[in-house]
C-alpha cells in the first residue's frame, strides 16, 4: 500500500492530500529514509512524521484497504 494512503486509512493524517503534501515536502520518513507519497509500506515498517515541533513515530502492525474506525487504531502502534 502507498504510504499516503496508509496514513489516511489508519487515520494518522486526516486527509490523503495532506499526507501526500507532507511526503512531497520531505516530512515523512520510512525506515529512516525520506520518501515520496508512492513509497510502499509493509508490516513491520517504521514511519516518522515531522509536523512543526512534534515528531510522531509509529510502527506498522497491519495493512487493511478500508478498515472501520475502531480497527484503524490497531493498524499501528506509537513508538
Amino acid at each position: 500500500m502507498r504510504i499516503d494512503k496508509f496514513l489516511k486509512v489508519s487515520r494518522v493524517i486526516k486527509r490523503r492530500t495532506i499526507a501526500n503534501e507532507a511526503c512531497d515536502a520531505g516530512r515523512v520518513m520510512l525506515n529512516g529514509k525520506v520518501v515520496k507519497a508512492g513509497a510502499e509500506v509493509k508490516e513491520g515498517d517504521e514511519i516518522e512524521i515531522r509536523f512543526g515541533n512534534s515528531n510522531t513515530k509509529i510502527e506498522v502492525l497491519s495493512i487493511k484497504e478500508s478498515p472501520r474506525k475502531d480497527d484503524a487504531a490497531a493498524m499501528y502502534r506509537s513508538i
